[in-house]
């Protein structure tokens, strides 16, 4: 297993666990300890884990929202195909505010190359689509995030409510039937509904492990959404809830070539 594999492997492990070993990680990757502990150095180096003795643990407590960077590196494959389902939504010609959750920025590099005007909510995004020549693209004002680099404030949201939108891309925290798409952030959350509010249609990216929880700041009703597209790790039983919500539920289904 190569070392990229090794790491994402530990952070994914780390987002349903309190705390992992040395032993048990050399045991799942086949790596020696001496490597694995190299591993959690250089995960704990970039703020992805924290180190205890014998191990790591996650780098945030729960309920604060992980770095970008650890998020980034989790669910990967599934990401990249929720993005993939996304991207064959997109007509060319379409406007597109896209937001600035790590499954918008899969989708932002499958938007290299179209016909589209894009407004990214994200810097991320936007230097992936800074140098297509056939991508439209329009930066919105606000504040870059320190990390997350999305953009928010009352310049962002000024800037939305000048125009209209086909689509609204948008990457909540959290799904849940009931409490509906949430943020961490509050500005971050009043962006995403600004967006919403000047876009015709509303596609909601989400991974499985979004499903059934809530973060602090409330986006919208989850039958907002026109389509919600997941993966199957997302839990039947909320599946259906919004289905009969009237909200499309498309699992997108990774395959062992969607990885980074």
């Amino acid at each position: 297993m190569k070392s990229a594999e090794r790491h994402r492997m530990i952070v994914e492990r780390l987002r349903d666990a309190e705390q992992v070993g040395v032993a048990e990680l050399a045991a799942a990757t086949g790596a020696s300890e001496m490597t694995v502990r190299r591993d959690l150095d250089q995960l704990a180096s970039r703020g992805l884990v924290r180190r205890v003795h014998g191990g790591a643990v996650p780098a945030t407590p729960s309920g604060v929202e992980p770095p970008f960077a650890a998020r980034a590196a989790t669910a990967v494959a599934a990401k990249q195909a929720i993005a993939a389902a996304a991207a064959e939504l997109i007509r060319d010609g379409e406007t597109v505010v896209l937001d600035s959750g790590t499954t918008a920025l899969e989708l932002a590099r499958l938007l290299r190359g179209r016909s589209i005007t894009v407004v990214p909510l994200s810097l991320h995004a936007a230097h992936e689509l800074a140098a297509e020549p056939g991508v439209r693209l329009l930066l919105p004002g606000g504040e870059a995030r320190p990390g997350e680099q999305a953009l928010v404030g009352p310049l962002t949201c000024a800037s939305l409510r000048s125009l209209r939108f086909d689509i609204a891309v948008l990457s909540p925290c959290a799904v849940g039937v009931d409490s509906g798409f949430t943020a961490f952030d509050l500005d971050d959350a009043e962006v995403k509904r600004t967006a919403l509010d000047v876009s015709a249609r509303a596609v909601v990216l989400a991974d499985g492990a979004k499903w059934g929880r809530a973060t602090l700041a409330c986006i919208c009703p989850a039958d907002r959404a026109d389509v919600v597209i997941t993966d199957p790790g997302a839990p039947e039983d909320q599946r259906a809830a919004l289905t009969e919500r009237g909200v499309l539920v498309h699992v997108a289904v990774p395959t062992p070539t969607e990885s980074r």
